[in-house]
């Protein structure tokens, strides 16, 4: 019964028999190993335990050195791959999946003649054998390599046209290939034949929520995004797009293969769905396939507040790096390049170094360059998942300032051409050992660098628990970042705002970088607000806005300070930045349109008004009116007319409406 759900992609009903199988023969590794693969997408930690179960009983079980050779590989960790493949044929020199495993390796060597050979040797005296066909290309789809996948699982649909694995492998393929129709197609049939597949029922039930979406094609780009939403920020995304392959295509040298598809998903279960076939996928932000994009929209927080501008940024720039390379890059690069980039365009995008990658890489956690792309999988936290992000960056900027650019381009065209990244970094770099010691060196100095003047011994939370442990603290350990810290947010928290001030502006002083929330800079604002000092707690929110790509609160309050003080400019240009991360909001658009107005910029008031008349404002009829007049004087009268209309709907009696509507005058045709 495990089997059967697991062919059906019904993981929990998996475990669940897998694990009565496991109780009722505790000596066979079946069933520690069926819940390995039940809980491999979903569980790291519950899967690694009932592999370890399995192997326990049996080290030699061949469906084990299977799954292991499958993470390998995906882990970019070849050799050991290699390994346990020979361990396999120990058991059984015949067995069809390990030579299998041997073609995929071959491929990924740029090396078809063994591919070829090790395909014949798999199909062995079975040449019927569609799996194997399935089993290749099912790896090279899971190493970006769609293309290629697609024309393995289309062979295997030749040997057995109902071969449903095949079928729905092939369906994902295509959509991630852009090729909608036949994907959707195939998708529909895969669950008209087996109703009991999950992983159908989820795509097709997904492709009739897709049909709903806005499709806004223009310059090379379709988007397909939630039709409210396309109102709102549609138009930003494709300026965005555009703007990012001019400068990202130029930079890498590619002419980008047109049209490039973004999927935008309000529901991020949705969004897992589509990208990974199943719900998911929690702290993706998005994923790039070459030429199709998915990400969760503003919409979706189950990430937070997130800069969908830098998101979007990132992952086109995966569409220029992976279409460049033809899909033949590691991950740990690619996603380099896309963080490096995203630093490139704003200083606040990207990831910069903190307190807590700094005790990483002097703790010893820093991965080797040939093993980043391990770093990505099955991380133990989420921390370690955005450190492996941090750290590609950090290689990739590494390579610029040590190689030039130019390097890293050449980089990038011999990996199109097949040739192995440690072979080619090792040949653009003077070695791979010279490479991975150079950069060990280099990410030591970085982390070092950070705040030197500052002391980073980490106390205990009994050090620091009260304001007077602290002060004894601080004393033995000046210029302790948690002690100041610490310090400084209890006087905060008693409004001792002359006690938190001297030890925050040092703090300022050793780190003035810092980009959390709770850095120097915002809470020396919060104690000037706290003294009434406007015109300080206004320097000190703009230094804290200035360092980051998310701060809605401290936008908020500093919007608010602006408005105040009659700073149009700064209001609209922080309300720009707050529509990169909250467009569905009225707070940007409110902003926006109230800087329009009192600058006379009447058609970028039009605009913003009539998005925020979209988003329930607390008051419509005014929302309504201001639309009019700001139509009014760009000369569209009959808009004007019936924003009016709406205005008067929601208040009869709103005299300034009545004015302006009197002013306008009666319609063209009111005889």
């Amino acid at each position: 019964i495990g089997d059967l759900a697991l062919d059906h992609y019904d993981y929990a009903m998996a475990a669940d028999h897998y694990r009565k199988a496991a109780e009722l023969e505790p000596e066979n590794p079946a069933g520690p190993m069926g819940l390995a693969r039940s809980f491999q997408s979903s569980n790291a930690e519950a899967a690694s335990a009932a592999l370890q179960d399995a192997l326990q009983i049996d080290p030699e079980h061949v469906p084990a050195l299977h799954y292991l050779t499958d993470d390998r590989i995906n882990s970019e960790q070849y050799d050991e791959a290699e390994s346990l493949i020979a361990r396999v044929f120990a058991v059984n020199p015949r067995d069809s999946d390990a030579w299998a495993y041997r073609a995929v390796l071959a491929h990924l060597a740029n090396d078809p003649e063994r591919e070829t050979e090790y395909r014949r040797e798999a199909f062995g005296n079975w040449p019927a054998n569609a799996r194997v066909e399935h089993l290749i290309g099912k790896k090279l789809s899971q190493k970006y390599r769609f293309s290629e996948g697609a024309r393995y699982q289309r062979r295997a649909l030749m040997l057995d046209p109902d071969f449903l694995a095949a079928k729905l492998q092939l369906a994902n393929d295509l959509l991630r290939l852009g090729n909608d129709e036949e994907g959707w197609n195939l998708a529909s049939e895969v669950y008209r034949d087996d109703g009991y597949s999950v992983l159908a029922y989820n795509l097709v039930t997904l492709g009739r929520e897709m049909a709903g979406f806005t499709v806004l094609n223009s310059d090379g780009f379709i988007v397909r995004m939630d039709p409210d939403e396309a109102d709102i920020y549609g138009a930003r995304v494709h300026e965005l797009l555009s703007a990012a392959r001019k400068v990202l295509s130029a930079k890498y040298d590619v002419e980008v293969e047109e049209p490039v598809f973004i999927e935008i998903f309000p529901e991020q279960e949705d969004f897992a769905i589509r990208t990974f076939g199943m719900p998911g996928g929690r702290g993706f932000l998005g994923v790039c396939f070459g030429r199709v994009v998915t990400m969760n929209s503003p919409a979706s927080r189950a990430t937070g507040n997130v800069n969908w501008e830098a998101v979007l940024w990132h992952e086109f720039c995966h569409v220029v790096t992976l279409q460049k390379t033809r899909n033949k890059m590691p991950r740990w690069l690619s996603e380099g390049i896309s963080v490096y980039e995203e630093l490139q365009v704003n200083p606040a995008w990207g990831q910069v170094m903190t307190p807590r990658y700094r005790e990483m890489i002097l703790g010893g956690e820093l991965s080797r360059v040939s093993d980043l792309s391990a770093a990505f999988l099955d991380p133990p936290t989420p921390e370690h998942l955005q450190f492996a992000y941090f750290q590609s960056s950090l290689v990739v900027r590494f390579l610029v300032d040590k190689h030039g650019f130019p390097t890293l381009r050449q980089i990038l065209d011999d990996l199109a051409i097949g040739m192995p990244v440690n072979e080619v970094l090792g040949r653009r770099t003077g070695g791979i050992e010279l490479l991975e010691k150079e950069f060990a060196d280099f990410a030591i100095a970085e982390a070092e660098g950070l705040a030197p003047g500052m002391d980073w011994t980490t106390p205990s939370p009994e050090d620091i628990a009260t304001a007077e442990k602290c002060r004894e603290w601080n004393a033995a350990h000046p210029d302790n970042f948690f002690g100041m810290r610490g310090e400084a947010a209890l006087h905060i928290r008693d409004a001792n705002w002359e006690a938190a001030k001297p030890l925050l502006e040092r703090m300022a002083s050793l780190y003035p970088d810092h980009r959390a929330a709770d850095n120097a800079w915002t809470m020396l604002a919060a104690v000037a607000r706290g003294e009434e000092d406007e015109e300080r707690e206004v320097e000190m929110l703009g230094k804290s806005a200035a360092l980051s790509a998310d701060a809605l609160d401290v936008w908020s309050r500093l919007l608010e300070l602006y408005r105040q003080r009659g700073e149009w400019e700064k209001v609209r240009e922080l309300a720009l930045r707050v529509l990169a991360v909250s467009p569905l909001v009225p707070l940007g658009h409110e902003n926006l349109a109230l800087a329009a107005e009192n600058r006379g910029n009447y058609p970028e008031a039009a605009e913003s008004l009539g998005r925020l008349s979209r988003l329930e404002p607390v008051d419509p009829a005014e929302v309504f009116f201001r639309h009019a007049r700001a139509l009014s004087e760009t000369g569209e009268s009959e808009l004007a007319r019936r924003q009016l209309l709406k205005c008067l709907e929601q208040a009869p009696r709103f005299r300034k409406a009545h004015e302006l509507l009197l002013k306008l005058g009666p319609t063209p045709d009111a005889g």
